[in-house]
């Protein structure tokens, strides 16, 4: 085991919103769109694989993933490789039986491919806000004075047990 200096994911997560901004060390987040990335996915790189079912799932979650909006860098970076080995490990980690390893190495690669909280914090990707959801959110939450406490709901039943 090596001894001293820096470690993956030491330290606290970087922060986009932190005060002190001119750490060159902090780099450029990048604004990735909530309504994902836009089109068909790219062709799928891996050879097929021979059990149907599989083949079928792992198409559903290639275009799924591909319409995300971390498939916007994805497309940029030229993953599709990564992503494929992604899609195929998580299905193999999806059946009954997989090696328990299995499902820390789908978890890594998720972090990598920035499909986590703390994955799109390490490529400082943020997901931009949906200014419609959000307004329509709004409008659909009751304002504050006409949202009962939680006392009103309750209810005295007036009756004994017997």
């Amino acid at each position: 085991m090596a001894s001293g200096g820096a470690r993956t994911r030491s330290g606290p997560p970087p922060d986009p919103k932190a005060l002190r901004r001119d750490r060159k060390s902090d780099g450029e987040w990048t604004v990735l769109p909530s309504a994902g990335r836009a089109g068909d996915p790219p062709a799928w790189p891996l050879s097929e694989h021979e059990d149907s079912d599989w083949g079928e799932r792992e198409a559903e979650l290639w275009r799924r993933l591909w319409a995300s909006p971390q498939a916007c860098e994805w497309e940029r970076q030229g993953q599709d490789l990564e992503v494929a080995l992604y899609v195929r490990r998580l299905v193999e980690a999806e059946q009954p039986g997989a090696r328990a390893n299995l499902a820390t190495l789908v978890r890594q690669m998720a972090d990598a491919l920035g499909l986590t909280i703390p994955g799109l914090r390490t490529n400082r990707w943020r997901i931009a806000v949906d200014q419609v959801a959000a307004k329509r959110a709004e409008k659909s939450t009751p304002p504050e004075s006409a949202r009962m406490a939680a006392r009103d709901r309750f209810q005295v039943v007036d009756g004994a047990a017997g």
